[in-house]
Formats: structure tokens, sequence, C-alpha cells
């Protein structure tokens, strides 16, 4: 695929406020979505970006990103996104591993914030720098003098004083941001709706860069994702009923950006035939094949 097929990728689902979107590793995430009426600001220099009064996102196309799009079946349902991968080779960021102090966020993706301190959590992640982003003088200090520990160090109070005073929150990757202006809710924000953030340490101490259901292909590395209207739940997450457009969208985002094997299974399936037993023997393709079933259950077939 083509560069310019990339952008448009992007831009057309960046103007789709069904689509959500999330940029992080396994156990560190910053997610982004809107509602269909919130006042929006597209970027102004015409780079791919938007904010609102709860976050943002920005990103650019470099010649190394790789959109891959797939769903996973599970009981009673299944998930799909695009992720936003970058070679092996080419994603690393800092990986620092202690609390630093950045500088201000020259940056930012509105300019009222480019004045703001940006402090890396030092949360060691291969592809993304989890940060945050600090106007507060008194807060400012705190993190200074905590500055070169770990932020999960017993007895290092840096991670309660965060979740109470809630700073923004951004999330970089080679290709991109995104950044979180609302509070950390008291479970940390896994489940929150809208933007949020969720730094999870027991995951993060697996250090994967994706789920193990996930099937990224081997060498590439998921920085980001994309996550568009899903045909069978509301933005809740709540059951729906079966949209067949959002179905059949979703359907040309695998043939353009998938795997053709696992695409060619799900074809086979939603046409109502059984796959070649010899091309189900691997964990993707069961779950792929799970993931259609699903479909046709959804669908009413």
């Amino acid at each position: 695929m083509t560069g310019g097929s990339v952008e448009s990728l992007l831009r057309d689902h960046l103007a789709d406020p069904a689509c959500a979107w999330s940029l992080g590793a396994y156990g560190a995430v910053a997610a982004f979505s809107r509602d269909p009426a919130e006042p929006t600001a597209f970027r102004e220099d015409g780079g791919i970006g938007l904010a609102t009064q709860r976050g943002a996102v920005a990103l650019t196309v470099t010649p190394d990103l790789v959109p891959f799009a797939y769903e996973t079946g599970f009981t009673g349902g299944w998930s799909q996104a695009v992720a936003l991968c970058l070679p092996a080779s080419a994603c690393a960021m800092s990986r620092r591993a202690v609390l630093a102090e950045l500088g201000p966020d020259a940056a930012a993706a509105r300019a009222q914030d480019r004045d703001a301190i940006l402090f890396d959590l030092g949360l060691g992640l291969r592809a993304v720098d989890a940060c945050v982003r600090v106007t507060d003088p008194g807060l400012i200090d705190r993190l200074r003098e905590a500055a070169g520990r770990p932020i999960f160090a017993p007895g290092n109070p840096v991670g309660p004083l965060l979740v109470a005073a809630s700073p923004h929150r951004v999330f970089l990757a080679r290709f991109g941001r995104i950044e979180v202006f609302t509070p950390i809710p008291p479970d940390g924000g896994a489940s929150a709706p809208g933007p949020h953030t969720h730094i999870l340490p027991k995951l993060l101490r697996l250090g994967r860069t994706h789920a193990a259901t996930a099937p990224i292909p081997p060498g590439l590395v998921p920085c980001a994702a994309l996550h568009p209207a899903h045909p069978a739940k509301d933005a809740s997450g709540r059951r729906a009923s079966f949209d067949a457009a959002r179905h059949a969208a979703f359907g040309r985002l695998l043939d353009a950006w998938g795997d053709p094997a696992l695409t060619a299974l799900r074809h086979t399936v939603l046409a109502g035939g059984e796959p070649d037993p010899a091309l189900t023997n691997s964990r993707f393709a069961r779950s792929a094949i799970r993931a259609a079933r699903a479909q046709v259950l959804a669908m009413g077939i």
C-alpha cells in the first residue's frame, strides 16, 4: 500500500467521531474518543490530528508505518482493530526506567499547553514514552525531587500524587501522540469512557508490546490503533442491533490491510462454508473463525 493510502486511512477515521484511538503497550495505554456533538478543533497546519476539551490525537505518516487490520473471536462476540505498527528495528523510544524531566512540551496539540513541563514516567516501554504534562509549580517541584527513581519503587509517593493531581497524560510513539486531559478515575481508568489512560503494573511486568491474542505479523510492533465503530456494540460497549454498514466497512479494511489467510477464512464462514481443517491449525486462525461465526449469529443468518 502507498503512503497516500495510509494517510487516507488515518484522515478518514479521524474525521469519524464513532472511531476510537489508542496508543501504548500491554499494560499502559492512552485512549481517545469523542462524542458526535463534541466541539472539535482539527489541526490548523493541515496535519493529521484533532483536539477536544478532553483530549487530543496527533499523527504523522512515516514511510515505515504499517496498518494491520484484524479481528479476534471470543465466547459471545468479537473485537476489531487496525493496529498501527512499526518495524521492530525502528520503533524504539527512550525506554527510560526512572522518572525524568523532559522540559516544555513544544509539540503539544494545543498551543496553550506548549509551555507545560513534560515528565517521562519511566515505564521502560519499548515503543512508547508514557508521560505527564504539568503546569502546577508545586507538583513540578515534587516531581523534580522524585526524578531518577522508578515510580513504582516501594515508598515512592509519586503514583498516588499523580492520581490525586490528575495532570495531562501524554503518550508518545515515533509517529504520533495521544493526550488525555480528563481526571484520573479512582480505579486507574481501565474501564473509563471517553479519553483516558490506564497503567497496570502487573501487566507491565510481562514486558509485552501487545496481547498474545492479536495476530500481529512477526517483525512488527503495534504502537497505536484505530478502533472503528463495532457492528454489534454501541459506543459504551453494550450490545446493539447489528449494523450491516459498519460490518461491511470493517470487512473492506480487512481486505486492504489484514492477513489474507485469516481474511479468507472469514469470507468462507460468512458465506456459509466450512474452512479447510488444514488451514485452521493456528490460534489466530481459530480466533478468526470464532469471530466470523459470532458475526453470523449477530446477523441472524
